[in-house]
C-alpha cells in the first residue's frame, strides 16, 4: 500500500507539472499576464534558467549544467537513498516523493530545454511570491512534510 501511494503521488505530481507547463506554454507565452481575485493569483509565462527566484540564472553554461543538472541529479539520488535506507513512512515519505517528483520534472526541462517554464505567482498587494510552477510547489510542500515527518516525538 505504501509503495502504491508513493507511486501515485510521484506520477500525479509529475503529470500535473507536465500538463500545466504545456498549457502555460501554449496559452500564456507572448501574452500579457492574467490575474484573478483582485490580483491575488497571477499567471504569467516565464522561462527560468536558474533556481528558485532565478538564482543562478546568469551562471556560465558549464556551471549551470554542473549545478542544475548534475548537482540536482545527485541530490535527488541522495534523497531517494536516504528515504529508502531509513524506511521513511507517512509525511516524510510523501515529502521525499514530492521533492523527487518536482525535482525530476524540472530536471527533465533543464536537460531538454535548458530552462524551466514558470507561470504563476500569488500575493496581496506588493507582497508576492516569485513566479513558480507545480514542480516548485511540490518541492516546497515536500520540504515541509519531511520536517514534520522526521521530527522526534519530544519536539
Amino acid at each position: 500500500m505504501k509503495l502504491a501511494l508513493a507511486l501515485f503521488l510521484l506520477l500525479t505530481t509529475i503529470g500535473c507539472d507536465r500538463v500545466t507547463k504545456h498549457i502555460a506554454t501554449t496559452q500564456l507565452r507572448d501574452q500579457p499576464s492574467r490575474s484573478w481575485l483582485g490580483g491575488t493569483v497571477e499567471l504569467e509565462y516565464a522561462e527560468n534558467r536558474g533556481a528558485f527566484l532565478s538564482m543562478g540564472s546568469r551562471l556560465p553554461e558549464w556551471a549551470s549544467i554542473l549545478v542544475f543538472r548534475v548537482g540536482v541529479g545527485i541530490a535527488l539520488a541522495a534523497l531517494a537513498f536516504v528515504a529508502l535506507k531509513y524506511r521513511w513512512t507517512g509525511a516524510a515519505l510523501a515529502g521525499a516523493v514530492f521533492i523527487f517528483a518536482g525535482g525530476i520534472s524540472n530536471l527533465f526541462d533543464r536537460t531538454l530545454h535548458g530552462s524551466v517554464v514558470d507561470f504563476m505567482s500569488i500575493g496581496i498587494g506588493p507582497l508576492r511570491t516569485g513566479i513558480f510552477n507545480v514542480a516548485d510547489a511540490g518541492i516546497l510542500l515536500g520540504g515541509v512534510l519531511i520536517v514534520i515527518g522526521t521530527r522526534s516525538p519530544d519536539e
